[in-house]
């Protein structure tokens, strides 16, 4: 099951060319049905993915045996991904894995190939089940926009005391021309306050600028 398929030193067959692209082409369109699982992407990305293996495949097959020089050639297609759209992690890993299958499939390991797409879907949809690398729940990422005649240091301090149980300031930054100041902290909020009365409270501090508070972006992180 395991074997190689392609006999080393000699030219390939259209039969094993048809077998080669065949497996590469549906564990493409496997690892393509994996990156959609619980993720939104984007239909052009979708298509890439599956087809990425064929097109690893055919280089390293062109080659004709230069593993060396397949990899360097795909990994500077793989770059393109980089330069264009700042992906997810977990799109970059999908991106690694068609391409780990694209090797396979193009050095003859056909079972190889599917005994990984295998493994690491299986692998991905047991940790996306459980709730593995989520973080806490309960904590936000909070933007204020105050005056530059308000003092921030402690303007809100007594509220955040109130609804929430820790908090980190990250940033501060100026903006309209110096007239107001952006605030950012990392917040984690009591349980069961209202979210409602936590905004409106700071909007009576803030002179009613905007105010924003959402989920802390954890999942999206590039590697």
């Amino acid at each position: 099951m395991l074997d190689n398929v392609l006999l080393a030193g000699t030219a390939f067959t259209l039969g094993q060319l048809a077998m080669c692209s065949g497996t590469a082409l549906v564990l493409g369109l496997v690892c393509a049905a994996l990156a959609q699982y619980k993720n939104r992407v984007a239909k052009g990305f979708v298509v890439t993915v599956a087809l990425l293996p064929l097109m690893v495949q055919m280089v390293i097959l062109l080659v004709n045996g230069s593993l060396g020089t397949g990899v360097a050639v795909m990994g500077a297609f793989g770059l393109v991904r980089f330069r264009s759209l700042p992906g997810s992690a977990r799109d970059i890993g999908t991106i690694f894995l068609a391409m780990a299958v694209g090797l396979a499939t193009g050095t003859g390991y056909l079972g190889v190939a599917a005994l990984l797409v295998v493994a690491a879907g299986l692998a991905e949809l047991a940790l996306l089940a459980i709730p593995f690398g989520d973080g806490d729940a309960r904590e936000r990422e909070l933007k204020i926009t105050v005056p530059e005649t308000l003092e921030y240091e402690d303007a809100f301090d007594d509220l955040f005391e109130r609804y929430t149980d820790k908090l980190e300031l990250e940033s501060v930054k100026t903006s309209g021309m110096g007239s107001v100041f952006e605030l950012k902290y990392r917040v984690r909020m009591r349980r069961d306050v209202s979210h409602k009365a936590f905004l409106d409270a700071l909007r009576c501090r803030n002179g009613n600028l905007p105010i924003q508070l959402c989920h802390t972006d954890t999942q999206e992180g590039i590697l």
